[in-house]
């Protein structure tokens, strides 16, 4: 099989002295392609220097909601140089409701400033959205919906939440979130999506599939969930791994 790990972020410390061993295993399982996402300034140089040292990494730059309190006064122009190089994509970019304390119109005004970033350069983008689905859908049609395409990642949003966002452009992609049992809501988001939307990743370093030795997440278990989405929408692996393949290359190259 040949897989696409369409959200990780490798440039994180906490694997930085393991990636050569991590990418062996990955490639060992099929994983020809990896998509990591940096979240604030700091990430996209290590970002970028990881890409140009293993090639089946693409990078994408962007501005976290977490962290939007750490942006220097010309981030903006910055976050353009470095998608302006080669094929990067626009990420990780986003909503998130559900932490207390982050500023909820800050968030709205980077987020926009992202997504138009994106629109002008004609980059795909990669959405985080947690409790924040309703503001993120008018946000979206307020701009156009994603004229270059997007994912929203690790989604646990409803199936007809599924709906909206595909409808604005967006790819639905799963994470080792799915494989919690309790996980009903993006089980059944899972068995709706269309096929030609569907994406799979892993969050590396984070989101561990249940019953994977731990501590830290990698992309050699986005093999785990395949499995999953096939028996989830009665197919087989080796077609989950060929259609989301085919699917995130169309999406970010």
């Amino acid at each position: 099989m040949k897989l696409f790990d369409s959200h990780t972020h490798l440039q994180d410390g906490r694997v930085a002295g393991t990636m050569d061993a991590m990418m062996d295993r990955a490639r060992d399982v099929g994983v020809s392609r990896i998509l990591s996402c940096g979240t604030r300034e700091e990430d996209w140089s290590p970002l970028k220097r990881l890409a140009r040292h293993h090639p089946e990494i693409l990078p994408a730059y962007g501005i976290h909601p977490w962290f939007i309190e750490t942006l220097s006064p010309d981030w903006l122009n910055i976050l353009g140089g470095f998608l302006r190089e080669g094929n990067a994509a626009m990420g990780e970019i986003g909503l998130d409701f559900a932490v207390e304390g982050l500023h909820r119109g800050k968030q709205e005004a980077v987020f926009l400033a992202q997504l138009r970033l994106a629109k002008d350069l004609k980059r795909p983008v990669s959405i985080h959205c947690r409790k924040a689905w309703g503001r993120m859908v008018e946000l979206l049609k307020q701009e156009g919906g994603l004229p270059h395409g997007g994912a929203i990642h690790s989604f646990s949003g409803s199936v007809e939440m599924v709906n909206e966002c595909q409808r604005l452009g967006a790819f639905i992609s799963f994470s080792g979130s799915i494989t919690r049992s309790n996980n009903l809501k993006a089980k059944k988001a899972a068995a709706a999506v269309s096929l030609d939307r569907l994406l799979i990743e892993t969050d590396s370093p984070d989101i561990l599939p249940v019953n994977v030795p731990g501590p830290l997440n990698e992309p050699a278990h986005v093999i785990h969930v395949v499995k999953i989405l096939a028996d989830l929408r009665k197919t087989t692996p080796e077609n989950v791994a060929e259609t989301t393949w085919n699917n995130a290359v169309g999406l970010f190259g």
